[in-house]
């Protein structure tokens, strides 16, 4: 008896990726404060706010630039991080779509 081959649809990869960046409190606390500040915020400002290294922030921060939530703008000496409005939309449309089902 052989299985059959599934592919996964393009979108549901994307969930997967978003849902992996949601997966722990401290991202979800940053990108609800980056939601609710429609701007950018550094690190820094995080790291004052949050009870975590800043080892451990940079690499919240890079597991959600992976997966296209934030990005990064360059302002030395800075970086600072904002809501990547494409996909934040293309998640919360997605996430809707799956849970509405």
């Amino acid at each position: 008896m052989s299985k059959e081959s599934v592919e996964f649809a393009s979108h549901d990869i994307l969930i997967a990726q978003f849902a992996k960046a949601l997966s722990h409190p401290a991202r979800v606390y940053i990108l609800r404060e980056l939601s609710c500040l429609n701007g950018c915020c550094t690190s820094g400002e995080f790291f004052e706010k949050l009870p975590i290294a800043r080892s451990t922030l940079s690499q919240h921060l890079k597991e959600l630039k992976f997966a296209g939530l934030i990005q990064g703008q360059i302002d030395p000496p800075y970086i600072k991080y904002c809501i990547n409005k494409v996909n934040w939309e293309l998640a919360k449309h997605y996430f809707e779509e799956l849970l509405a089902k």
